[in-house]
């Protein structure tokens, strides 16, 4: 003979729900703040460059620094100090 029940949560439902709410606390969290971009010395940005120019194009230290130079793009936009050409 099978017994048919409804599924109840019992009490770990209200602790697991207080736990996922919880996440939502009131914590600070600054969701309009630029993160920090780093000014390089011009001697670094060309030696970083040579030392860029050095590796094959397919590098996957190339292709990471062309992601960086977007996220420095995007962190100083946000800033509102977005310089033409400089990364």
């Amino acid at each position: 003979m099978r017994f048919v029940t409804c599924w109840r949560p019992g009490r770990i439902g209200p602790v697991i729900a207080m736990t996922l709410l919880s996440a939502c606390g009131t914590a600070g969290s600054d969701h309009g703040a630029c993160p920090p971009v780093v000014d390089y010395p011009a001697a670094v940005q060309k030696r970083a460059a040579e030392e860029l120019e050095a590796m094959p194009e397919d590098s996957a230290v190339a292709g990471m620094m062309a992601d960086y130079h977007v996220l420095r793009r995007q962190a100083r936009a946000c800033e509102g100090t977005e310089l033409g050409g400089r990364g």
